[in-house]
Parts: C-alpha cells; structure tokens; sequence
C-alpha cells in the first residue's frame, strides 16, 4: 500500500485560512456536542411525556403514544432528516416554509428537531418500561395519600423510573451522538463533515477518519463516565445491579 502518512497535517493552515486542520476538526467537534445535547433536552422531554403517556388508564392517550412511538422509531434515521429538511419546509404556508429555508443555522435546526423526535420515541419505550417496573403498591400508595394522577406520575412514579432506566438511558445518549453524525447529508458540519472536508482538501484520508475517530470515542467515554457517576448517586437498591448497568452501555 503506497501511502504518505503525515500527522503533522492537522498543524498546517486549512484552505479556509480560518486555522489548521485541527482547528477545523475541533468546529466540528462543537457543532457536534451542539447538536446532540440540544437534541438529546428535547427527546428526553417528549420521550418522557410520550412514555408517561403510555402507561396511562385512558386507552385514547396510550393509542396515541404508541403511534407516535411506531412512526419515529421504525422510519430511518436518514429518511427522517431528509423530511424535516427538504419536505416540511415545502408542507407549511409559503412564508413559513420560506422563513425556515432563510435561517442562517436551519440546517442545525432540522437536524436537532429530527434526532429529538427520533430519540423521544426509544426513551419514551425506555420510560413506559420503567414505569411498568415498578411494583403496582407504589401508585395505590401514592393515590391512599390523596395524590391526583398527574402528582403521583410527577413525585412518585416518574423519579424511580428514571434512577431505574439511567443504563439504557446512556446507551441513548451515546447512540444519538453517533447518529448526529447522519447531519453531514443536510450540510450540517459536524465532526464527521469535517473529517471528510479534511481529507477532501489533504488527501489525508486515514489522519482526517483517525482523529474524528479517537474524538468520538474520547467524547463518549466522557459521557460514560458522567453517566456512571449519575447512576451511583441515584441507583435505587434491589432494583439494578451494577453489572447489569454496565452490560447497558
């Protein structure tokens, strides 16, 4: 294999002349974070909703938590993204969907929208499970002490499900991390848009793939680590075993 290795590229000054290769990759890097940690507050709202929902009395509200888990989750991730950017905006009235396509970050904007709704529907599956895991004493508990339905969800239901469902929860956050990376196709530059202008540019290609490679590990380890930290403080005895927890990430 005839290949010029050379690390010392992400020293040299990018075509941009905004800073060097590495300083491109670290953009990219932020752009990334960016993406995933708005995306990530939004899905765990709606997931949290929609997953409450699930496990409801009232059938009309579990129907409708459930086809919205149904249509999120079983739609390609990358059909998803091309909807939200190149369809929606055609859908809405002529000056909104023309206002969208103008904003300067829109690409952004549609990628956060599209890897929340994803997202929202597998925590809301994570939330409802957690949920049904708990013993049925603790809601009549709750509603013998005179709680309303909404209070019992809100002080008795939903916080042990959390403290529960924090393994498979990281197992989510790692994965739309990763997924950010399917915002390159919309002309999001994320890390892996950056990697690929990188080795566009220098030919570089193995330097360029090698060091987005190591950033996204280093990123996630991160996030496991805070993770794990989380589910220390907050694991509820008897319910997981910290084996189990790290067989989740």
């Amino acid at each position: 294999m005839n290949y010029n290795w050379n690390w010392r590229i992400f020293w040299e000054v990018s075509p941009d002349a905004a800073g060097t290769y590495l300083d491109t990759l670290l953009s990219g890097l932020l752009w990334t974070i960016a993406t995933s940690m708005s995306a990530w507050i939004m899905a765990l709202l709606l997931g949290a909703i929609v997953g409450t929902l699930r496990t409801v009395p009232q059938r009309w509200l579990v129907a409708l938590a459930n086809a919205w888990i149904e249509l999120f989750r079983n739609i390609p991730l990358l059909v998803q993204m091309f909807l939200w950017y190149f369809v929606v905006p055609e859908l809405l009235p002529t000056a909104a969907g023309d206002w969208i396509k103008s904003l300067p970050n829109s690409a952004f904007i549609t990628a956060v929208l599209c890897l929340g709704f994803f997202t929202s529907s597998r925590i809301a599956v994570q939330v409802a499970a957690g949920i049904g895991s708990l013993p049925r004493g603790q809601r009549l508990a709750a509603q013998a002490l005179g709680l309303t339905t909404l209070q019992t969800y809100r002080h008795v239901l939903l916080p042990m499900a959390f403290r529960i469902i924090i393994p498979p929860l990281t197992s989510e956050f790692l994965n739309i991390i990763k997924n950010s990376a399917v915002a390159l196709t919309i002309g999001l530059m994320e890390l892996t848009a950056r990697a690929r202008s990188m080795q566009e540019f220098s030919f570089q290609v193995f330097e360029a793939f090698t060091a987005a490679t190591l950033i996204y590990v280093a990123l996630n380890v991160v996030v496991v680590l805070l993770m794990n930290r989380l589910e220390r403080n907050f694991a509820v005895p008897g319910y997981i075993s910290r084996s189990n927890a790290g067989g989740g990430h």
